[in-house]
């Protein structure tokens, strides 16, 4: 062979190997494999990146001539740098070989076994050799060896050594290694550029000295290694190695000395190391394993919870690093989700809970039912919905924390370790409910449950004080609305036990001092024992005193010291008490870290005292309740969800007019305009302020103009949408993205104040602002409020005039609108010819008591003419009266007919002076009128009786509207929910004949009955007309309000209002079609006489063309039936301006103060419904989780 071999070439190919294990058991960079042909040269092929099963593939082929010998050696040799390399690496593998050996397999790849090195398993290589007959430069793939070369040659040696160190564990071999490489970093000063690979071997060593106890120095070792990580950029090809090498030295220092900043430090640097190892390397399954990333989130997983941001950030990494189907996963879940619960705790951002509660239900869905794990997911879950209902209010929340407490608490039967942990939180997530729906199940079973779980932990437990608390608070909830003694009794022993067993350090002793407290003033409003309302505001003060200034129990510890306080003012009426009562409110109210509905409640509890009390600060309180409210409601996405959020506080309903009748009595008629309107259409105005006109924005800055259409778009849109989610999970998603819109709608806003000439757009109105509403015709507010009734007129210019109804009282109104109700019903059955006693008797008194002093004014006063516009603006009862139909029913000795309201004036309704501001507003564009009717008179089984009169009608309105217009109708099968919503959108004027039905426990499921589907309130919402004009609504029910929130005035009316109608005529009650027609007929006659002479179609003349219409039809249609129309001005909207957020009214509401009887009366209602409430609150955190 050596014959043929003469002056011939070999093409040697290097296609991979396999069980490349390293002597060393260090991480290469690489593998190579290098042919030394002689003594003094070699071919080295290319780096190989080792695979998480040590295998390597290379396909490098080198062409080399065989010279005069045969002999060869091959190596198999480590890289530990994947750029320049210091000296040859480590071997793993050698063989003494010939070139006859190679060439014995053919053409076919053949394994090259290799012999153990340091009695390492055997590696093997597949190689393929062959003979070529021509090469060019065959000795340029050639290199010398760097024998010369005293750092390489001693990084060869420091190699050799430390692979002996590792493989036979002798200290001289490490000491050997040491020395070696101690050198070699000499060599290599910081400008060397093999100075961080110098420093790495000598970190290396020593660290593996320091895993075998050989070494005790592993700080300086920490710190060659972060010296060599920072002379390696992010893009330098050995940057991951040194970070792994670094996060090694940490997780090693943090094993032996639990040091936090360690391990915090090494899940940054894994956070940052794993995407730059590929799947399937070495480094990748190394730094991926037990000893890399499991053992950083097991340490991170053991930390304390951190609620700072870098702790939250730790806690995001550390989930990172544990992606979806990881089995860490569950284990970093918990953590993330607990520091983001008690971050919201401290600061009080919802989207920190919507996380931990997204993070929660995440775990859940790990868990399978009956997994011995899932009770803690469960908990985990159940605690954040909890901490979400407290917060927000949600009562869906508090539904699904109690269900998952039942579900986790059937996990752990009778002698379960974890028991009265679940016995615990379901007791305390059920007084919840009992205080927001007053089921008695419910306390009942909250008291049992906690006694179940005082068994469990009884003296010398080291929870037996929580749950002491917890069925102390139970026993006192249960007391606040049953007035049961014992239970009071009961209630502060077990609270005063509970404080005894808590050390004065104990983190969590306030929340106790707080229960203790309020239970001594419940006793105190038994006993009226001085003492205990002393030790009641020593209790609390003392709370205070260990609190930090922004903790979040501060709160709670102002709201029990302002109890106390008031308490002993009710007995001893010092007058300094009453101000630290209302101090304490202010700080509680302006504590930052607490949700609404908490602090709605105290505003108005506040606004309860200071009225009961002639307190000064009466505005300020109903001004502080007002912005609350409207910040809570804004939170909420769809108009269901905010009608819903607005009637929890039910109680709350009269303050509009409780604020503008104090305003009133402070003889500030100007800031009674402005409080009214404020508290009332909270939620009209929530919905429409995303349909603000920006004409004269758009000229003053397009681009802010069209940053500003584009996020209310997109807002409206997000509300919708999540109208419709069912999936709570998903929900949550939408909330969360709807506030992330809204901050951004609330920032751009902010821009547009900034520019000259809007600094007040989209803010409260002032009573300048307001009093263009009255620019056609003066604006009567009617203002109906426990205090007094009366009435403010705001006239075209000047001051407002209030006029007093004295002889009118809340009382009275409710009883006037009940009896109207009875007599319309009882009217609906009587002939057409019969007299309406009962009606004429209820509007003689309309007349008499309400609106003739009303007129007195605006005829003597203000000197209005006969036949003037004016625009009736109703409050709370008055909203169910039908003012405009007063008349006296007298005829003077003359025999003249003494005249009626609407002999004296043209009447319209309007729900807000804005509502009236913005009607004229978007009447400055209009387009050519399209006139639709629609009609259904046989709505199908089951959806009310057929209207036989609606087509002759259809028919009667078509005839009447001018040809110039464009005229449709639908009916029939046409006249669907689709059809009816597609005219709506396409038509200017539109008369709607059908029935109609207001929903009065959902008022935005009220409908107008189509042939197939229900056109809803809702559907009607949901659509922008902004060039509508006119509706007419000839269907029962179309203009009746809320009972609940009467002064939002939630009506089938007010939805085309909402959607863009301007002008519309609605009824209060049920419609006789037979009769109707024939004031429609009259209605349309009046608005169109005009017409012939060249006129253009003006819905602004309806409420003229409307009293016309009642007026010709006197002798046609029945009184009830002539009163049920209405005309109704337009698109609800909020005018708004600068208003500070707690405004003091220096003159005191001057009016007489209840007796004590009444005081307490009043302070049960607030306390005893609101005060366990908000105890539950803050005491939900006390609970251990296991």
């Amino acid at each position: 062979m050596l014959g043929n071999l003469e002056n011939r070439y070999i093409r040697l190919e290097v296609i991979s190997g396999k069980d490349l294990q390293v002597p060393s058991e260090r991480i290469p960079a690489g593998i190579y494999v290098s042919v030394n042909v002689d003594s003094q040269r070699c071919w080295k092929s290319v780096i190989g990146i080792l695979s998480s099963d040590k295998f390597v593939v290379w396909r490098d082929t080198v062409t080399l001539s065989s010279h005069a010998s045969s002999a060869l050696s091959i190596e198999i040799r480590t890289s530990y740098e994947a750029g320049r390399m210091l000296g040859n690496g480590e071997v793993i593998g050698k063989l003494q070989t010939s070139w006859d050996e190679l060439l014995d397999h053919g053409d076919e790849p053949f394994v090259l076994s290799f012999p153990p090195v340091r009695d390492v398993h055997q590696a093997s290589l597949t190689l393929k050799a062959a003979i070529v007959h021509t090469c060019d430069d065959q000795d340029s793939v050639l290199s010398d060896f760097l024998v010369d070369c005293e750092i390489a040659r001693d990084t060869d040696v420091g190699h050799a050594q430390f692979a002996a160190y590792v493989t036979n564990e002798t200290v001289s071999h490490l000491n050997d290694a040491v020395q070696h490489f101690q050198s070699v970093l000499d060599q290599c000063p910081v400008s060397h550029p093999d100075h961080a690979t110098a420093l790495t071997n000598l970190a290396y060593t020593c660290l593996q000295g320091y895993i075998r106890n050989d070494l005790e120095d592993i700080d300086t070792t920490t710190s060659l290694f972060r010296e060599a990580l920072a002379l390696r950029p992010q893009r330098h090809p050995d940057y991951p190695a040194s970070l792994y090498n670094l996060t090694e030295a940490l997780n090693r220092r943090h094993n032996k000395k639990s040091t936090a900043a360690d391990i915090r430090e090494s899940a940054k640097l894994y956070h940052e190391l794993l995407p730059l190892c590929p799947e399937g390397t070495y480094l990748r399954s190394i730094a991926a394993g037990a000893n890399g990333v499991d053992y950083v989130i097991g340490g991170c997983n053991n930390l304390p919870i951190d609620a700072s941001d870098e702790g939250i950030h730790l806690r995001r990494v550390v989930l990172e690093l544990c992606p979806l189907g990881h089995q860490s996963r569950l284990d970093a879940l918990h953590p993330l989700l607990r520091s983001l619960r008690t971050r919201f705790t401290q600061c009080g951002s919802i989207d920190d809970l919507d996380e931990s509660i997204r993070l929660g239900r995440e775990a859940v869905s790990l868990l399978s039912e009956g997994h011995p794990h899932r009770g803690i997911c469960l908990h985990e879950l159940a605690f954040s919905l909890g901490y979400r209902f407290d917060h927000q209010g949600k009562p869906n929340d508090l539904d699904e924390a109690i269900s998952l407490y039942e579900e986790a608490l059937c996990l752990r039967p009778v002698g379960h370790e974890f028991r009265d942990s679940s016995l615990d939180s379901l007791g305390l997530a059920l007084i919840s409910r009992f205080n927001k729906r007053d089921d008695i199940d419910d306390i009942t079973r909250a008291i049992s449950l906690c006694r179940e779980a005082l068994t469990l932990r009884p003296p010398g437990h080291p929870r037996h004080d929580i749950t002491l608390n917890n069925l102390a608070l139970a026993l006192e909830t249960r007391y606040n609305k049953s007035h049961v003694g014992e239970d009071l009794k009961e209630a502060t022993g077990r609270y005063c036990e509970s404080l005894r067993l808590k050390r004065h350090d104990d983190p969590e002793r306030h929340i106790t001092l707080h229960n203790l407290s309020s239970a001594l003033c419940s006793r105190f409003m038994e006993t009226q024992e001085n003492e205990d309302v002393e030790e009641a505001i020593t209790l609390c003060q003392e709370s205070l005193a260990v609190l930090s200034s922004l903790h979040p129990d501060r709160y709670f510890s102002y709201m029990r010291l302002q109890e106390a306080y008031l308490f002993r003012y009710v007995i001893l009426r010092d007058p300094a008490d009453l101000s630290l009562v209302v101090e304490n409110l202010r700080l509680a109210l302006r504590h930052p870290t607490q949700g609404y509905p908490e602090r709605i409640i105290l505003a108005y509890i506040w606004t309860v005292v200071a009225e009961q009390y002639g307190h000064g600060s009466t505005l300020e309180a109903y001004l502080a309740f007002f912005e609350l409210l409207d910040a809570h409601l804004a939170t909420r996405s769809s108009a269901t969800s905010r009608r819903e959020a607005a009637a929890a506080f039910h109680y709350a309903r009269s303050l509009p007019v409780d604020a503008a009748s104090c305003a009133i009595r402070c003889d500030s008629l100007r800031h009674a305009v402005e409080l009214v309107e404020q508290g009332r259409g909270q939620q009209w105005s929530l919905g429409s302020r995303l349909k603000t006109p920006v004409e004269d924005l758009e000229l003053a800055n397009p681009k802010l103009a069209h940053n500003y259409l584009e996020l209310s778009r997109r807002i409206s849109n997000a509300a919708q949408s999540s109208a419709t989610i069912t999936d709570r999970a998903v929900a949550d998603q939408s909330a969360t993205e709807y506030r992330r819109l809204t901050r951004q709608w609330e920032a751009a806003v902010a821009e547009i104040r900034k520019l000259q000439g809007f600094s007040r757009f989209l803010l409260p109105p002032s009573y300048a602002d307001l009093q263009a509403a009255a620019r056609q015709g003066p604006v009567i507010i009617l203002i109906a409020s426990q205090y007094s009734c009366s009435a403010i007129i705001v006239p075209t210019s000047g001051e407002p005039h209030h006029v007093p109804l004295p002889s009118v009282t809340l009382v009275d109104l409710n009883n006037l609108k009940d009896r109207f109700a009875r007599a319309i019903r009882h009217a609906s059955i009587m002939g057409p010819k019969v007299p309406r006693n009962d009606l004429i008797v209820l509007l003689r008194t309309v007349w008499n008591e309400i609106m003739l002093p009303i007129v007195n004014v605006l005829e003597h006063v203000l000197k209005l003419k006969y036949g003037s516009r004016i625009w009736l603006c109703p409050t709370a009862a008055f909203t169910s009266i039908p003012l405009h139909a007063a008349h006296p029913f007298q005829t003077n000795a003359d025999r003249s007919k003494e005249p009626c309201l609407e002999d004296l004036y043209i009447c319209s309704y309007t729900p807000t002076l804005s509502a009236l501001v913005r009607s004229r507003q978007m009447m400055k564009k209009r387009v050519a009128p399209s006139f639709v009717t629609i009609g259904q008179g046989q709505p199908g089984a089951g959806k009310g009786k057929a209207l036989l009169a609606v087509d002759s009608e259809l028919e009667l309105v078509y005839k009447l509207v001018p040809a110039t217009a464009n005229r449709t109708t639908i009916s029939g099968d046409a006249a669907t929910r689709a059809g009816a919503l597609e005219a709506l959108e396409e038509n200017t004027w539109v008369h709607l004949a059908c029935h109609g039905k207001q929903d009065p426990t959902q008022p935005y499921d009220s409908h107008f009955v189509m042939r197939d589907e229900h056109l809803t309130l809702l559907d009607i919402m949901e659509k922008h007309v902004p060039h509508a004009e006119f509706a007419f609504l000839s269907a029962c029910h179309t203009a009746v309000g809320d009972k609940e929130t009467p002064d939002e005035v939630i009506h089938l009316a007010a939805g085309l209002q909402f959607s863009g109608f301007k002008s519309v005529i609605g009824t209060l009650w049920e419609v006789d079609d037979s009769v109707a027609k024939h004031v429609v007929k009259a209605f349309y006659e009046n608005l169109f006489a005009d017409m012939e002479d060249g006129g253009v179609m003006d819905c602004t003349k309806a409420a003229w063309a409307l009293n016309r219409a009642t007026h010709t039809v006197k002798t046609k249609v029945p009184l009830e039936q002539r009163m049920v129309f209405i005309h109704i001005v337009v698109l609800f909207f909020k005018l708004q301006v600068a208003q500070p957020p707690f405004c003091t009214m220096t003159s005191p509401c001057k009016h007489a103060h209840p007796s004590m009887s009444v005081v307490w009366s009043i302070l049960d209602g607030c306390f005893g419904l609101t005060m366990a409430y908000l105890r539950t609150a803050y005491i939900r955190f006390n609970i251990h989780f296991l």
